[in-house]
């Protein structure tokens, strides 16, 4: 499990970065998910992201040092052309709609079938239903999110940045799950290597999964605010 890692720390060492993404709609709050798990900040007047943006966290998983690298990128169609630059590298994808807002869910599909066309295809994915504490206007069920993340084998949480609510939980469900799979890619190739050169994940800076490593089918997770 992850733990500590506070908001950066310039002399720490760093054993892996691992690059996430953030996609979803406009206005939909990823840059606000984003400074609440970088900054542990929200800003009422945020404005739209113009491009992309990244931000950086280090935490420690299982005694590694891992800096979260993370991507947000504006939602509007005009920027798509940065999709391929966008998408490359990354190892963990955050899903992000509006619950308040039933057309930024419809558009889940189809940023789900652009992530999976640009992006390594071992990639982490969890779905996210920001804003949870606009219950009193909600117009994507709980039930209907999960269910389209279970049929599509993504993770699920609801969110609320204004909050605070499942960010950390969010993004700590996407690092742990890369980080597992890391280190079972890299104990495998330690095993086939033999004990005469046996391999290390020290000194791994940034991994991307080969196309040859299968990701688990997800334990679902769903929680409110």
């Amino acid at each position: 499990m992850a733990s500590g890692g506070g908001y950066g720390d310039p002399n720490q060492k760093i054993d892996y970065v691992f690059k996430v993404v953030l996609i979803g709609d406009s206005a939909v709050g990823k840059s606000q998910i984003l400074a609440r798990f970088a900054r542990n900040e929200f800003s009422l007047d945020s404005k739209a992201t113009i491009g992309v943006e990244f931000q950086t966290r280090t935490l420690v998983i299982e005694h590694k040092s891992v800096k979260a690298q993370i991507w947000d990128t504006a939602g509007q169609e005009r920027y798509r052309a940065v999709t391929s630059a966008y998408y490359r590298g990354a190892v963990g994808a955050m899903l992000v709609y509006d619950i308040s807002k039933r057309q930024t869910f419809d558009h889940i599909p189809r940023w789900l079938e652009e992530l999976r066309g640009h992006a390594d295809k071992n990639i982490v994915i969890i779905l996210i239903g920001n804003k949870s504490d606009l219950e009193n206007q909600r117009a994507v069920s709980t039930e209907d999110a999960k269910e389209f993340a279970q049929k599509e084998g993504l993770f699920f949480l609801e969110t609320s940045a204004l909050e605070a609510t499942n960010v950390e939980a969010a993004f700590l469900t996407v690092l742990n799950e890369i980080f597992n799979i890391v280190n079972k890619k890299n104990l495998v190739a330690a095993e086939n290597q033999g004990n005469d050169n046996p391999a290390t994940l020290a000194g791994k800076k940034i991994v991307v999964p080969g196309p040859a490593q299968d990701i688990p089918v997800k334990n679902n997770m769903c929680c409110r605010s």
